[in-house]
């Protein structure tokens, strides 16, 4: 079987930042945007774009997001030259039970599953990251610059940059040096951790880096280095819609927010390039005579009797009579109680907020996170 472009989707990583909220999820599977969960992205990303084979290597915590991705309908990859694969650490009779030892390992291990394809492509994405991409668009252009390696780039604010891995380039955005969370980066074009490879070759440096007992089998730190010194075509792709590394319980919370901008470009109401998910049943909204509802992202399920300002509402939560939540985020089934107050706050899934309890702060810098009871 022959497919042009296959994707990869790296979606095995613990996600510890994002703290309790990862703890029995693996951080794809997190909920976002009110019904959405994180991997519907790229997964969308891969259907809107004519993709039709869809690996996800899973990993940490993957129980829920193997069940999640395997009902491959949700993203209509599922006629019968498509379809999204579940593909979990392989067990080695010579070594027992492996794990992904790098984010290259990871693709390493699945060597025959992409031999059995034969694409000529290969996509490389990350299952953490909220944005809309025409991933043909890049092909494209990876074609056009005869690439061997073609990394998905957009310009960072400078304080940002060491953050990120950094792509510098010359005037016709060959890469010429990458640096990895440099303390004095030379450009502001962060690696977006979307990669498309000319697969032949990518395959010989995939066989010999598995055997190198100094490489950490990582794309970062041993492939891209691999391909420069070799002299290989590398060229950024700037990319210059929204985009989100949902890392950390801040980041999770912004990229919320975010969805109350009417300017906002990510627009989840695009019909032209559909967020697809698993919508979970549910009854229509309800907001009760009694309720003030201002500037607020509410999706299906959800009650509101009490106050509500500057918030996103997920599926099924509900905000009881007296009670107010400001500038904060509620997950799928969390409930605030009569008179309760929740403010610049993150309430994990079916967290329920007692009668009569404060959680978050007005004038905290970070956003609180409310995983248990309180």
């Amino acid at each position: 079987m022959q497919n042009s472009m296959l994707a990869m989707i790296l979606a095995g990583g613990r996600g510890s930042r994002l703290k309790d909220l990862t703890n029995k999820v693996a951080k794809p599977a997190v909920s976002y945007g009110g019904k959405y969960r994180i991997v519907d992205f790229p997964l969308s990303n891969c259907a809107n774009s004519g993709i039709d084979v869809v690996g996800v290597l899973t990993q940490y915590e993957s129980v829920e997001l193997n069940s999640y991705v395997a009902a491959a309908g949700n993203w209509g990859l599922d006629s019968r030259d498509s379809g999204v694969f579940v593909l979990p650490p392989r067990e080695k009779a010579d070594a027992g039970l492996d794990v992904y030892r790098g984010t290259a390992d990871a693709i390493s291990q699945n060597i025959d599953f992409i031999d059995k394809y034969d694409p000529e492509y290969l996509l490389v994405l990350s299952g953490d990251h909220i944005y809309k991409m025409n991933y043909d668009k890049m092909l494209d252009y990876h074609k056009e610059k005869g690439a061997d390696v073609t990394i998905a780039v957009r310009e960072v604010p400078w304080k940002e940059a060491p953050r990120f891995g950094i792509m510098n380039t010359d005037a016709d955005l060959n890469i010429i040096e990458f640096q990895e969370k440099p303390k004095e980066p030379k450009s502001n074009l962060a690696s977006m951790g979307i990669y498309i490879f000319s697969w032949k070759k990518l395959r010989a440096i995939l066989v010999a880096d598995m055997v190198n007992p100094n490489s950490s089998h990582d794309f970062g730190n041993d492939v891209i280095p691999t391909y420069l010194n070799n002299g290989d075509k590398l060229v950024a792709w700037k990319f210059k819609g929204y985009w989100k590394d949902v890392g950390t319980i801040d980041s999770l919370w912004e990229a919320n927010m975010d969805l109350l901008d009417k300017k906002n470009e990510l627009d989840l109401g695009d019909s032209s390039w559909k967020i697809y998910t698993d919508d979970a049943p549910a009854l229509p909204q309800y907001i009760g005579p009694d309720a003030s509802v201002e500037n607020a992202y509410i999706t299906q399920g959800v009650v509101v009797d009490g106050e509500v300002k500057n918030s996103v509402l997920f599926t099924n939560a509900a905000v009881a009579a007296g009670a107010k939540v400001i500038d904060s985020v509620l997950m799928p089934g969390a409930v605030v109680k009569a008179g309760a107050t929740v403010v610049r706050a993150l309430v994990a899934d079916g967290v329920e907020i007692s009668e009569g309890a404060a959680v978050g702060n007005a004038d905290s810098e970070e956003i609180t996170l409310v995983a248990k009871n309180v």
